[in-house]
């Protein structure tokens, strides 16, 4: 298991943000000046969860909405299409 720590999470999470690349997970193109708490923002989202298992390793982090990451929560099966809604497809 890996610790964790703020410059690592400092660190991994603007390596993940060059380039501005898009949402990992509804595949939108994502704000990156947009401010704290707004559902638009860039946050960093784990692919498998840490309570799931997950590593805090940049290999399994992505780019991500604040909003695709709350609606994803901490599932990992079926995550990849998310209407623009915010709604999962099923």
């Amino acid at each position: 298991m890996t610790t964790r720590h703020t410059t690592t999470r400092n660190r991994h999470r603007a390596k993940l943000a060059r380039g501005k690349p898009p949402c990992g997970i509804c595949g939108g193109a994502i704000d990156y000046s947009l401010p704290y708490m707004d559902p638009g923002e860039y946050v960093v989202d784990h692919i498998i969860p840490l309570s799931r298992g997950g590593e805090d390793t940049i290999e399994n982090k992505q780019p991500a909405h604040r909003r695709c990451n709350r609606t994803k929560s901490d599932r990992v099966e079926d995550v990849s299409i998310i209407r623009r809604s915010g709604s999962l497809r099923r």
